[in-house]
C-alpha cells in the first residue's frame, strides 16, 4: 500500500521570531491551551492533506516553479490575540499581521498551479499572515467564569524577510504533531 503523507506548504520563521513568539506560552498561565512547540511555529500557505509519494513529487516540482517566479518580501506581525476573528469561544491564540498582497498572490499562484496536479480544496481570499501559538480547549474554556477568562491581546512589532517557502509533512505523535521539511524552495532574488 502506498504511504500517504499529510502535506502543507509553509513559511518557516527566523529563529529569533520563533523564540519571541514561544515566550507567550508563559504569559497567560490560566489559559486552558496547548501551546505550539517553538520548532513548529510557521505560517501555513496551503494545506494539501494526504498525498501519495507521486503527488508529493508533483507538489515539490510545481511549488519550486512557482517559488522561482516570486521575489522575496517582508511580513509584519503586529498583534497577538484570540483567533479566528475574536469569535467566542476562541479556538486559538494567534500572532497576526495585516493582509499582504505579495503573500496573497504567492498563495493563490501556488493553489492555481497545484489544483491542476492534485486534488485539494483551495481557499481564494486576501491572506493575512497568522501563526497558531496555542490551541484552546473549548470544553475547559467554558468551565471558566466569564470574569475569570484571561484577556489575551498584545501589540507586537515583528518584521522578517521571506526568502523561501517549504513543502512540509506533518506526522502525528503522542506529544502532538512533528513537522519535517521535505524541500525548501527559494524565491527569486
Amino acid at each position: 500500500m502506498n504511504k500517504k503523507h499529510k502535506v502543507f506548504i509553509a513559511i518557516n520563521l527566523p529563529g529569533e521570531v520563533k523564540r519571541y513568539l514561544a515566550g507567550f506560552g508563559q504569559k497567560w498561565p490560566g489559559l486552558p491551551a496547548k501551546w505550539t512547540p517553538q520548532e513548529n511555529l510557521h505560517i501555513t500557505l496551503v494545506f494539501l492533506g494526504d498525498l501519495t509519494d507521486e503527488e508529493l513529487g508533483e507538489v515539490c516540482v510545481t511549488a519550486k516553479q512557482v517559488a522561482a517566479s516570486h521575489e522575496g518580501f517582508e511580513i509584519n506581525l503586529n498583534k497577538v490575540g484570540y483567533g479566528p476573528d475574536d469569535k467566542l469561544p476562541p479556538r486559538m491564540v494567534w500572532a497576526m499581521g495585516d493582509k499582504n498582497k505579495q503573500l496573497s498572490v504567492l498563495k493563490n499562484d501556488l493553489q492555481d498551479a497545484l489544483v491542476e496536479k492534485i486534488n485539494f480544496k483551495p481557499e481564494y481570499k486576501t491572506f493575512a499572515p497568522h501563526i497558531t501559538l496555542a490551541r484552546i480547549s473549548t470544553f475547559l474554556w467554558r468551565q471558566i467564569e466569564l470574569e475569570e477568562r484571561p484577556e489575551v491581546g498584545e501589540s507586537v512589532e515583528l518584521n522578517f524577510l521571506v526568502e523561501s517557502i517549504d513543502v512540509m509533512e506533518s506526522e502525528a505523535g503522542k506529544n502532538g504533531p512533528s513537522y519535517t521539511i521535505i524541500e525548501s524552495l527559494s524565491l527569486k532574488e
